[in-house]
């Protein structure tokens, strides 16, 4: 039985395919189309999973959306007119998109479906958008049994919520209601801050630890009445989003000291104090919410989702002062999990069937995206005239890749399925030495092309990552959902400082993957569900005795990550990255065509080369 999952018309659109259960493939449609957060239908990433599943939308059994539409219209029109006549300009230019498309999900679906090798004859599916959430964070779990907390800026009517799942069934048991909403509160101070919304919340979370959280009193006393249980009440003199487009009001400039910052000003002391404030309340309030969860449900494992999830400071914290023993994040925890969540919701809540986790998750290391052959990837390069040489087995170019990041050099690397969500976990990654005390520099002004002060994640081997980061026994983090504090034996002495000089301060042995407050958000390598990029870190362990690498998303600044081995190579031409391995290709910069005087396309173990030798 195929059931396809569907999240699309409001940001990072995706599709998943489910057979029987089993995830087949799922992606996000900003992969293919290369805009970041698209919202369209994802057309490309239906017919990636369809292809991939062998079927198309005349054999599919269901078809099923993350949200229910008309419930999300009512929250709408509801709000409007509850701001009017403020509300009025707002209303007038929702309405004409609602009803255009969004209002008329089926006809939409029908359409987007209808150009993909046939005609879909069954009826569509709706669940709830906070049930999509649950159902991605507890039926892709190790659990048999969790409480479930969901927590984002809204979907219909509902912006977080507790729930339980037993078996091959969830149910949600409490919730909060917008305007009230914890994702819209830290966006809102992410938009004062200066950053994008729904892109520069990682940004607030990477700047809080160079302030000090001087605004959380006076942001608790006026922003929002918060009660033990979790749940508080926002005052909305403070916000704009209920009628304006726009986050904060400008009442927010008194309390916070002036105006908001506008994007291209230079960050200060104030920006950094707002933002350790709002993370600072955003920990306290999912810790208490997760106590409430606790005390509701009994049980010992925790699951989460929602956009809210992929604070991974937060959930760090939660994991270390919190009362659940085991804790599981879903990878794709914002609405492009939605898609999954909704696709797994139909086969075991609504059809019934069971679920046997057995103590490991079902996400498959999150690596469900499109995959290439040796053969699509030597087209590829030919195709843009790169010049490569090809590795005869994988543990020569483990070596190989080992090497390099060894030498210094910032490494692309492409191999196997394509992550789903929005951390690369070594299949779409950037590999570099994270030894190098000037490596985060490096790579976040002449790679990354985005803020020096932003941090980057260590690749720790599972079997090594207790001797460097305190996270609790037998815990890992293959999802890099997770933030830990490096063991004190790894850290040094660090001279009081403040803001961003910070920065410069030598603080562990492993600097280019250590944040200003001695923390690093974790990502744990296993061999099961990532082989070669395990065999890789163990590859550069042996050289250098480190067991670890930087990881971090293959991307330019204000793009989707990369997709295909064509997207990898302009990404590598556009930046000042050394080396560039996809799948058994091996690139290096200097010899690209253009870069470097060359006679002669260097060859590899097996003789092949590429662009202008003859490839093998």
């Amino acid at each position: 039985m195929d059931i396809l999952g569907i999240s699309a018309f409001y940001h990072d659109s995706a599709a998943c395919l489910v057979r029987d259960g089993v995830i087949l493939a799922a992606a996000q449609e900003e992969r293919f189309s290369r805009k970041k957060h698209d919202a369209a239908f994802p057309a490309q990433a239906v017919e990636y999973c369809l292809r991939e599943a062998g079927t198309d939308p005349a054999r599919l059994d269901f078809v099923v959306f993350y949200d229910k539409p008309l419930r999300k219209l009512d929250r709408l029109i509801e709000t409007f007119v509850s701001y009017a006549p403020r509300g009025y300009l707002q209303l007038t230019r929702a309405l004409p998109l609602w009803l255009s498309h969004k209002l008329h999900v089926p006809r939409a679906l029908d359409r987007g479906l209808a150009g993909l090798g046939g005609r879909y004859g069954g009826r569509y599916l709706f669940t709830e958008h906070h049930e999509a959430h649950a159902a991605s964070a507890f039926f892709p779990s190790p659990f048999d049994a969790a409480a479930i907390v969901t927590l984002d800026g809204v979907g219909e009517w509902t912006t977080a919520s507790i729930g339980v799942g037993r078996g091959h069934r969830i149910e949600l048991l409490r919730e909060l209601r917008f305007p009230h909403s914890l994702g819209l509160l830290y966006s809102t101070l992410t938009a004062f801050i200066g950053f994008e919304v729904n892109d520069g919340e990682y940004k607030l979370m990477g700047l809080a630890p160079y302030g000090e959280p001087i605004y959380r009193e006076r942001m608790l006393e006026h922003l929002l009445d918060l009660r033990e249980d979790g749940s508080f009440r926002l005052n909305m003199d403070y916000f704009a989003y209920g009628y304006a487009q726009r986050m904060g009001a400008s009442r927010l400039h008194g309390l916070l000291d002036g105006p908001p910052r506008s994007p291209d000003a230079p960050l200060g002391q104030r920006e950094m104090d707002i933002a350790a404030s709002i993370q600072s309340i955003t920990e306290e309030i999912v810790l208490r919410i997760a106590r409430h969860a606790h005390a509701l449900t009994g049980l010992p494992n925790l699951v989460l989702a929602g956009g809210v999830a992929l604070n991974c400071v937060a959930n760090g914290k939660l994991l270390r002062d919190g009362p659940f023993a085991q804790l599981w994040v879903q990878p794709a925890a914002g609405d492009a999990g939605g898609a999954l969540g909704a696709a797994l919701f139909v086969w075991h809540q609504l059809l019934e069937r069971e679920r046997s986790p057995g103590g490991r998750d079902a996400q498959q290391g999150s690596l469900l995206g499109p995959s290439f052959t040796d053969e699509q990837v030597r087209a590829q390069l030919d195709r843009v005239g790169a010049c490569y040489t090809h590795c005869g087995s994988e543990a020569e170019l483990c070596e190989a890749v080992a090497q390099l990041v060894a030498d210094g050099c910032v490494v692309g690397h492409v191999a196997g399925r394509m992550e789903l969500g929005p951390r690369a976990l070594g299949n779409r990654s950037i590999l570099g030495d994270p030894r190098r005390a000037d490596m985060q520099a490096v790579m976040n002004q002449k790679v990354k092309l985005r803020e020096s002060f932003r941090p980057f994640a260590p690749a720790v081997l599972r079997e090594r990552a207790d001797e460097y980061f305190a996270l609790p026994p037998g815990h890992e983090s293959p999802y890099m959902q997770l933030v830990a504090t490096l063991q004190p034996d790894k850290l040094l002495p660090v001279a009081p400082a403040r803001g961003f000089a910070r920065l410069a301060l030598p603080r562990s042995i492993v600097p280019a993957v250590t944040h200003v407050d001695g923390s690093a958000r974790v990502q744990t390598v296993d061999a099961e569900r990532n082989p070669r990029f395990h065999a890789i870190v163990q590859a550069f362990e042996r050289r250098t005795g480190c067991p670890l690498v930087i990881n971090t998303s293959f991307n330019l600044h204000g793009e989707p990550i990369v997709c295909t081995p064509a997207d990898a190579y302009r990404c590598f031409m556009a930046t000042h990255m050394d080396a560039l391995v996809v799948e058994r290709c091996v690139l290096h910069k200097h010899e690209q065509p253009g870069l470097a005087r060359r006679t002669d396309g260097a060859r590899g173990a097996d003789g092949a080369r590429g662009a202008n030798g003859a490839p093998s």
